[in-house]
C-alpha cells in the first residue's frame, strides 16, 4: 500500500485552517501529521477536512498551547498518547494504519532561550522529554513504524544556516543533539529525509523575526521524518515544501513530505 505522509507544525490549526485545506487540496498527502494545533480536539475544524476526503483523525488537544493531530484519508486507529516527562502537555499521538504501520506524531518542547537546565526550566523539560522518549522506545522496541514531528532539534551541521554561530543556541547545542541521537538509536530509527537528501543545507523552519525570511534564508531543520530500519528502505520522495512558508499568514515551519511503498 503506497502512501505519502506529511508533517507540519501549523502554529494553530484554527487560525490556519485555510492553509491546511490548501495543502490537502494542492499536495494531497494520504496522511497529514500536525503539531502545535493550539486547540481542544473538539474545536479542530474536522468537517472542513472531511469535505476534502480526510475522514479520519486522531488527536490530543490543549487550549492555546501544544496539541497534535493526525488527519488521514486512510483508516487509522489510535494506539497510544504519551505524556513524556509528565509535563501535562498534549505532545504525542500514535496511530496504526490498516497495513500495520504505526505512526508516531511528536511535538518536542522547544526548550526556551537559555541552554542551561539550572537557569532555564524549559530546557530541562526538553531534555527530560527526550530521555523519556528514549526509555520508552528501549522498553517498547518499535517495528514497522514511522516517527514524525517538530522535534525542535537540528542535529547536523548542514541542518542550520551557520553551525558555528548556533552551537550555543537552543535547538543546535551538543547536549540536545546527543539526546536526540539516543532517541534515534533506541528505536533503530532512520532519518528518512537525510536518507533521501544526504547532502546540502536543508531547513524546515525560518524565524518570524527575519524581515525577509527567504532572502536571509537563516533556517533550521527542526521537522523530521524517521522510520524503523525494517521499513526505511521503502521510503522515497522526501522534500520540504518551502513555498508554504511564503503563503499568506504562514506558519514559521514548512511541511515535510515522504512517501512509502509498503
Amino acid at each position: 500500500m503506497p502512501f505519502t505522509l506529511c508533517t507540519w507544525n501549523i502554529n494553530s490549526v484554527r487560525v490556519r485552517e485555510t492553509l491546511v485545506s490548501r495543502l490537502l487540496q494542492e499536495e494531497g498527502p494520504d496522511v497529514l501529521c500536525l503539531q502545535e494545533c493550539k486547540s481542544p480536539v473538539e474545536k479542530i475544524p474536522l468537517e472542513a477536512f472531511k469535505a476534502l476526503g480526510y475522514d479520519h483523525m486522531i488527536a490530543r488537544g490543549q487550549k492555546g498551547y501544544n496539541g497534535v493531530a493526525i488527519l488521514s484519508r486512510l483508516p487509522i486507529e489510535e494506539v497510544c498518547a504519551h505524556d513524556h516527562a509528565d509535563l501535562g502537555h498534549a505532545r504525542h499521538i500514535c496511530g496504526r494504519l490498516e497495513n500495520g504501520v504505526t505512526i508516531h506524531n511528536f511535538y518536542v518542547p522547544a526548550g526556551g532561550d537559555e541552554p542551561d537546565r539550572e537557569k532555564n526550566v524549559k530546557f530541562g523539560q526538553k531534555l527530560d522529554y527526550l530521555t523519556h522518549m528514549r526509555d520508552d522506545f528501549h522498553a517498547n522496541r518499535p517495528e514497522r513504524a514511522i516517527l514524525v514531528g517538530d522535534l525542535n532539534i537540528a542535529p547536523r551541521e548542514d541542518d542550520v544556516w551557520n553551525h558555528k554561530q548556533l552551537t550555543k543556541i537552543v535547538s543546535h547545542t551538543p547536549v540536545e543533539i546527543e539526546h536526540l541521537a539516543q532517541v534515534q538509536d533506541s528505536g533503530d530509527w532512520v532519518d528518512v529525509t537525510r536518507q533521501d537528501i544526504p547532502e546540502g543545507q536543508l531547513y524546515s523552519w525560518w524565524s518570524y523575526r527575519a524581515r525577509d525570511w527567504e532572502a536571509a534564508d537563516r533556517g533550521r531543520r527542526l521537522d523530521h521524518v524517521w522510520a524503523t530500519s525494517d521499513i526505511a528502505g521503502a521510503a522515497h520522495g522526501s522534500r520540504v515544501l518551502k513555498s508554504a512558508r511564503g503563503w499568506e499568514k504562514p506558519s514559521d515551519h514548512a511541511p515535510v513530505f515522504a512517501s512509502f511503498d509498503l
